[in-house]
């Protein structure tokens, strides 16, 4: 039988879509942890204040000891792939007090993933705006702010204050400051304190939110409110106390109790 041109037509089309889709499935779930050889650069800092700007990146922030006063540490693992475009690349460059790291990756079957560590030096005050990824920070004794537009937030081993959000993620948060705020639109909340606080807020669009504070004498002045679930409130209360503690969600359940 003779094929006619338009069926021709649609079996070139067929096959074209068919090795469209065999390139997806080679490329796709690239992670930057497949990154063996990572880069590394060292950054000059001549404030005591540090931002920290990214696009799209997971990112791990640290305060460092070891690193002198005035430079920061980078470390970069990412992997990239576009099939039909421009050749996806990874830039950092330092502009003033401002660590801008960007992911360039569009086109067809665009694939791409990336990963900093950076390591600050004590006595910086650091504040992260990262555009989709998660973000995990530790060891800071000076306030730090985190905005993230996707992905979740960690904090651990810190004491200064905190202001932590994300629009689509977790919160999660060990430490020993004195005053904590955090939001998510659509992810739970964890606070775990090792010292009593002075001012606690924390909000959910969408999620649990527990608050543990340490066993002690202190009492708080708790304020709690839920659109849509429980609320379990048992630390020792006190309405003119100096010590708030604010926890709120639009659907989910309000622990607030003492650590374990």
């Amino acid at each position: 039988m003779t094929r006619t041109r338009s069926t021709r037509r649609v079996l070139a089309a067929t096959d074209g879509l068919a090795l469209l889709l065999v390139g997806v499935t080679a490329c796709a779930g690239a992670s930057a942890g497949d990154d063996e050889h990572p880069d590394q650069r060292t950054f000059a800092l001549s404030g005591r204040t540090l931002t920290i700007d990214s696009d799209d990146s997971a990112l791990e922030v640290v305060a460092a000891d070891s690193n002198p006063a005035g430079k920061i540490e980078v470390t970069r693992w990412w992997q990239g792939s576009v099939a039909i475009g421009s050749d996806p690349k990874a830039t950092w460059a330092m502009k003033g007090d401002r660590l801008v790291l960007r992911l360039k990756c569009s086109g067809v079957i665009a694939d791409c993933a990336a990963k900093h560590r950076i390591e600050v030096p004590r006595g910086v005050s650091v504040k992260v705006e990262d555009g989709d990824g998660s973000v995990r920070t530790r060891g800071f004794k000076d306030a730090l702010s985190v905005r993230t537009g996707d992905g979740s937030v960690r904090v651990t081993d810190s004491t200064g204050p905190l202001t932590l959000h994300t629009g689509d993620g977790s919160v999660h948060a060990e430490v020993s400051s004195r005053e904590v705020h955090t939001t998510t639109s659509d992810g739970s909340v964890h606070l775990e304190f090792g010292v009593v606080p002075d001012l606690v807020e924390s909000r959910s669009g969408d999620g649990s939110v527990t608050v543990a504070l340490p066993k002690g004498a202190a009492k708080y002045r708790v304020t709690t409110r839920t659109g849509d679930g429980g609320v379990d409130v048992s630390v020792p209360r006190d309405s003119s106390s100096s010590h708030v503690v604010s926890a709120r969600t639009s659907d989910g359940k309000v622990t607030v109790r003492n650590a374990n």
